[in-house]
Formats: C-alpha cells, structure tokens, sequence
C-alpha cells in the first residue's frame, strides 16, 4: 500500500472508533440520573463503599476519621447558564470513550497487525483483553481509590471557618475524570513495555538500572493527579511501582523469547 491508501485506512479506521464513542456517550447521555447521581456525585457521598470501608477501619480502632462524618462540608454548584448542559455534553463523550476503549483498542490493532509478523500477531492474540483489563483496573482504582480520597481531603479542607466551600460542578466532573483517566492510562504500563522491549528501546537491564528515577517520575505523577496529602500519593505509588517490577519480568521474558527464536533461526541455517 502507498501512502496516501495508509492514511485513508487509518481514517476509516478513526471515523469508526469516533463512532463507537459517541453511539456509546449517546447511551450514557440518555443516562443522565445515573451517570451524574449515582457515578460521578457518588463519591460526594459518605455513604460511598470507599468512605465506609474506612470508617469500619476507624471505628475498629477507636479513632476518629474524617470518612465518618454524616457529609461532606462543601456544595456543589453551576454558575455558568449552560454549564449544566455543557457538563452533562462533555461527561457523555468521556464514558463513551472509556466504555467503548476495547473498541477503540481493536481499530487501532486492525490498523498495526497488518505490519506484523504471522507469529508476532499470534502471540499478541490476548494484546485487547489485557490491554483493556488492565485500562479498566487503572480506572476503577481511580474511582473507588484516588477520586474519594481527593474529595474528602480537598472537600474538608480549609484555610479558615470563615471561607466556604462551593464547588464549580466542572470543578468535581475535572477532579474525578483526571484521576479516573490518569490511573487507567498508568495502569497499561506493562503493555507499553512490552513492545518498546519488542522494538528494542527498553531492556531489563535498563529498567533496573533507571529505577530510581522512575521512582521519582511516579511520585511526581502521583502528586498531580492526587491532593497533596500523604495518603492519596501512596496510594497511587504502591500499585504502580508493582506494575513497574511487572513491567521488568515482561521485558525479560520478551528479551528471552527473542533470544530462543534467534538461536532456532541460526540452527536452522546452519
């Protein structure tokens, strides 16, 4: 194929995983209780599982925990004539596009897998399913883990009694579709590594070598898309350090199984 017939593939290709989005944000709009009451504002409630696993934990011990007050002390509200509209709009496209992301997956694979070897297609068969569990993990831990952990320690916080919090709804919907998106995104480490090792950017030694400054890197990460409390930033740095040591027995057992067919291709000439 030239080109230009690459470019229109991967047009038909995008046209498609567009598509898929906006049918499946087209569902979540029509959706609205749900997806706003139940999804996004859940979290704003002490009722949430997160808060009250805590709770139990607190009460356990006989402690005194902010995940057992009756609410949180803020209000949530729309100062923008269209901003609920605009809100409910912009909120669709986003659960369109992290419920239709094995789709999107798949287009983009029937786009690469032409350009791959018979065996390198067949070994990466299981490429979309763990892609996509891994995606869908990063972001239920982002919402049951990071997000209330963010809004309990932004929503409490106060540098006075005399200062009020009431948020901006695209405030929230922002806070909670950074930590959502960020974790999913974090969480599709090990298939990044996969194929940089395939390619021949990374080894295992130069992750060993490299991993202090990825420890860095993560905590860097982790206080950006977190509050800057202790707790949140933990939080994201435990699961994604064990992704990173994940990460490293990948690219090992990439670098080795390159090693066994280049010796079979070697006997073979031979």
């Amino acid at each position: 194929m030239s080109f230009l017939d690459h470019l229109e593939e991967l047009r038909w290709h995008l046209i498609r995983s567009t598509l898929a989005i906006v049918i499946v944000g087209c569902v979540a709009f029509s959706m609205k209780s749900f997806i706003f009451d139940t999804v996004l504002l859940g979290p704003t409630k002490m009722d949430f599982p997160t808060y009250r696993f805590f709770c139990n934990i607190a009460t356990y011990f006989n402690m005194e925990s902010s995940f057992c007050a009756e609410k949180l002390p803020f209000t949530i509200q729309s100062r923008t004539m269209a901003g609920q509209f605009s809100a409910h709009i912009w909120t669709s496209i986003w659960a369109g596009f992290i419920l239709a992301f094995p789709y999107v997956l798949y287009e983009m694979w029937k786009f690469i897998s032409p350009g791959l070897y018979e065996k390198e297609r067949k070994n990466s068969r299981g490429f979309i399913i763990v892609a996509s569990l891994l995606f869908f993990t990063g972001v239920l831990f982002g919402y049951y883990v990071v997000t209330p952990f963010s809004m309990n320690f932004l929503g409490t916080y106060q540098v006075s009694k005399e200062v009020l919090n009431e948020f901006d709804l695209s405030s929230v919907i922002s806070t909670e579709k950074t930590s959502v998106l960020a974790c999913g995104i974090m969480f599709e480490l090990p298939i990044i590594i996969y194929f940089l090792t395939k390619v021949g950017l990374v080894t295992p030694e130069i992750l060993k070598k490299h991993r202090k400054i990825a420890l860095v890197v993560v905590l860097i990460v982790s206080a950006i898309i977190t509050p800057p409390d202790v707790t949140s930033q933990i939080a994201v740095t435990i699961p994604v350090i064990i992704l990173y040591q994940i990460s490293i027995y990948i690219s090992k057992k990439v670098i080795k199984n390159e090693a066994k067919k280049l010796n079979k291709n070697v006997a073979k000439s031979n």
